[in-house]
């Protein structure tokens, strides 16, 4: 396995988690903005590997604000990070996967590419998009036998959303969308990305699934 991410040190904690399971892990800080070094990333995978098999595309970041209060640095920060990030993932690994002939891949979007949040417009523009680029990219690999389908999470507490979930009034404002009247729990994303990894999804592609306790059908 080979783990990358901007942050060297969040990473070696990854990959001792991994080898304590019983796996191998490589770290790779990588700039998942930067094609080259999303090339130079497969290329360490497949020096250390042999191929590459299983591509996440899991970098994002959010930066909530109004439209109108909005840089146009800070819309191509996002979009650099979580859109164009997926299609360097996706680029760089496609002569492995085809040329090989299977292989997976996995972008993680969000509800809120479904869901209108006000001050996520930039956040929900760039998921939206990996919901239509995971669509069109699992139609255009499929005849290589490549399936490519995205994980779309409702609200999950993380580093990134604690902040707002330790204010009581939005925490209550965000739940309150969610049917299931929580949210989600890491280690329910653990079983779908493995199903998805896996041989036992070889006949879905093109798709998203939302993980999100009913908010999008709502």
């Amino acid at each position: 396995m080979a783990l990358a991410a901007r942050s060297k040190r969040d990473l070696e904690e990854t990959a001792r988690l991994v080898e304590a399971a019983g796996a191998r892990a490589i770290v790779a800080p990588t700039d998942v903005a930067s094609y080259p070094a999303v090339e130079t990333l497969m290329k360490t995978v497949v020096a250390s590997f042999g191929r590459v098999d299983i591509v996440v595309n899991n970098a994002g970041i959010a930066r909530p604000k109004p439209l109108a209060e909005t840089s146009p640095e800070e819309w191509q920060g996002v979009v650099d990070v979580n859109l164009t990030g997926v299609f360097n993932g996706c680029r760089a690994a496609a002569q492995y996967l085809i040329g090989q002939g299977r292989g997976k891949v996995i972008n993680i979007a969000s509800v809120l590419g479904a869901v209108g949040l006000p001050g996520y417009t930039v956040y929900g523009a760039t998921k939206g998009g990996i919901i239509a680029l995971t669509r069109t990219l699992g139609v255009e690999w499929a005849r290589h036998n490549v399936q490519v389908n995205a994980i779309a999470p409702g609200w999950f507490v993380t580093e990134m959303s604690e902040v707002a979930f330790s204010n009581p009034t939005i925490a209550a404002r965000l739940t309150g969308d969610i049917p299931a009247r929580r949210t989600g729990r890491p280690e329910e994303i653990g079983p779908l990305a493995v199903y998805l990894a896996s041989s036992a999804s070889d006949f879905m592609t093109g798709q998203t699934i939302f993980l999100d306790g009913g908010h999008s059908a709502a």
